[in-house]
């Protein structure tokens, strides 16, 4: 799923990355048929969650619980608007690279400035 960033006030992209670890990494951890999730954003643009399932009927049933309450969900809050998309996708493959795989509510960053 996808929130815009355009009109998000200075100091949102901040506030998420504390939002990711303080509580919706901890939280997703325990969520019921997740394989993994990934936060990505990109400074002034979007931000986004991927959650790859164990199947299409955890995915499903996820989203369908999901949606009713999207707009008022922690990065909503932090952004301060509902997301603009969100979409189920067929995952077609997933590889674990030679660096190995880090599981992690933070990564460091260039720029930690909003």
């Amino acid at each position: 799923m996808r929130w815009s960033l355009t009109d998000a006030p200075k100091g949102t992209l901040k506030a998420l990355r504390a939002y990711v670890e303080d509580e919706s990494y901890a939280s997703s951890a325990g969520l019921d048929g997740l394989r993994f999730k990934t936060w990505r954003a990109h400074k002034g643009e979007w931000f986004e969650d991927n959650y790859v399932f164990v199947s299409d009927e955890a995915r499903a049933a996820f989203q369908d619980s999901f949606e009713p309450k999207a707009a008022s969900a922690g990065a909503s809050r932090v952004i301060g608007s509902a997301p603009i998309l969100i979409e189920a996708c067929e995952i077609i493959g997933v590889v674990r690279g030679a660096a190995g795989f880090r599981s992690s509510s933070h990564f460091e960053h260039g720029n930690k400035d909003d």
